[in-house]
C-alpha cells in the first residue's frame, strides 16, 4: 500500500507498472512481436504487444485508432492499458490471432530487415488484416476485432480502450516554436508597420511581443505549444498592432508538421542517435516555404529550421525553428 502511495505522483500505481514489467519478462515477450529483435522497449497498447524501436515507428504511422504505442519504461500507463495488456496476454497471444494464416512460402521480417519490409508486414498484418483467420478480418478493414464473438479476449480490451478514448483529449509531446524574424513585411501604417505573430494549435494560441515600426523584426521569441493526437496544421498570421482601431494583418502561413511528429516519434528518444536528417517538408505549389525544409537531430534534439513566404499579402518572410520535445523527457 505504501509502495502505492509513494507512485502515485507518477500517474499509475506501482502495481500496474510491475504487472505491466512482469508481463514484459515473460519469454515471447522478450523479442519484438513483428521482426522477433530482441529486448523489446515498446508496446501497442491496443493491440496487446511489445515491439522494438524500429517497429515502433511503422506502428505510429499506421495511427493511434490502430496501434497506440506507448513506451514500456517511460510513459505513464494507465490501469485500463496495464489490463488490456493482461488480457491479451502478450505477443504469443496477440499473433496467434494476427498471424494464424501466413501464405505459403511467407517469410516474416527478421531483426535486420528493412523499412520497407517491416512496413509492408506491419501494414498487411494489423491494418489489412491479412494473416487473419478469415471469419475473425472485418470487411471495412479497420483493425478492430471487437465484433468478432470468437476472441474474447480481444474484445475486453478493444472495448476498454474506446470507452477510455472517448470524450479525452490526449497530448503526444511539446512543440517549442522559436519566432526568430520578419524580412521585408508590409507596410500597414504611413511609413512602417509595428507586427506581432500569432500561433494556433488546435484550440492553443500564442503571441510574440509587437516591435515598433520595423518591417524587418527580430523576435527571437521561444514559445510552448502542447501537441494533441490529431494537431492538424500550425497556423502563423501576423499582424500590425493599432492603438486606436482593430489591428490589420500582415500575412499567413499555414505549418505542416507532419514531417518532425512523425519523424521524431518513429525515431524515438533523439540522444541515442549523433546528428542527422530524418525527415523533410519539401517545397511546393501548396505550402508557404521558401525552401525544402529538413527535419534534423541536432544535439540530442529534434529541431526542423524554416522561411515562410507569407500568404495573401504583398510582401513578407517569417523564420521559425521548431523543436520537438517529448512527453517522456
Amino acid at each position: 500500500m505504501s509502495a502505492n502511495n509513494h507512485l502515485m505522483d507518477l500517474g499509475r500505481p506501482a502495481s500496474g507498472r510491475r504487472r505491466l514489467k512482469d508481463l514484459l519478462l515473460q519469454k515471447d515477450n522478450r523479442i519484438c512481436a513483428d521482426c522477433n529483435s530482441p529486448d523489446p522497449k515498446w508496446a501497442s497498447a491496443n493491440i496487446g504487444v511489445f515491439i522494438c524501436l524500429k517497429c515502433c515507428g511503422v506502428h505510429r504511422s499506421l495511427g493511434t485508432h490502430i496501434s497506440k504505442v506507448l513506451s514500456v519504461t517511460l510513459d505513464e500507463w494507465s490501469d485500463d492499458e496495464v489490463d488490456a495488456m493482461i488480457e491479451v496476454g502478450g505477443n504469443a497471444s496477440a499473433n496467434s490471432i494476427y498471424e494464424a494464416y501466413f501464405p505459403e512460402g511467407y517469410t516474416k521480417p527478421g531483426p535486420d530487415a528493412s523499412h520497407e519490409q517491416r512496413s509492408k508486414f506491419i501494414r498487411s498484418k494489423y491494418d489489412m488484416q491479412e494473416f487473419l483467420k478469415p471469419s475473425l478480418r472485418i470487411v471495412s478493414g479497420k483493425s478492430s476485432l471487437s465484433s468478432s464473438s470468437k476472441s474474447s479476449f480481444m474484445d475486453s480490451f478493444r472495448s476498454a480502450g474506446s470507452q477510455r478514448m472517448e470524450g479525452m483529449v490526449e497530448f503526444i509531446g511539446m512543440l517549442k516554436v522559436k519566432v526568430i524574424k520578419g524580412t521585408d513585411l508590409a507596410i500597414r501604417d504611413i511609413k512602417s508597420s509595428d507586427p506581432y505573430v500569432v500561433l494556433n494549435l488546435g484550440t492553443q494560441t500564442i503571441q510574440t511581443s509587437v516591435v515598433k515600426s520595423n518591417l524587418n523584426p527580430v523576435w527571437n521569441e521561444e514559445h510552448m505549444l502542447s501537441v494533441p493526437e490529431d494537431y492538424g496544421q500550425l497556423k502563423l498570421k501576423v499582424y500590425d498592432h493599432d492603438t486606436f482601431s482593430a489591428d490589420d494583418i500582415m500575412g499567413e502561413a499555414d505549418i505542416d508538421l507532419q514531417s518532425l511528429i512523425t519523424s521524431a516519434m518513429a525515431f524515438g528518444d533523439a540522444g541515442m542517435f549523433g546528428d542527422m536528417q530524418i525527415g523533410k517538408w519539401l517545397k511546393s505549389d501548396d505550402n508557404a516555404l521558401i525552401e525544402d525544409s529538413a527535419v534534423l537531430i541536432t544535439d540530442g534534439t529534434v529541431k526542423q529550421m524554416m522561411t515562410l513566404k507569407l500568404q495573401n499579402v504583398e510582401s513578407g518572410e517569417i523564420d521559425l525553428e521548431l523543436e520537438w520535445i517529448s512527453l517522456d523527457q
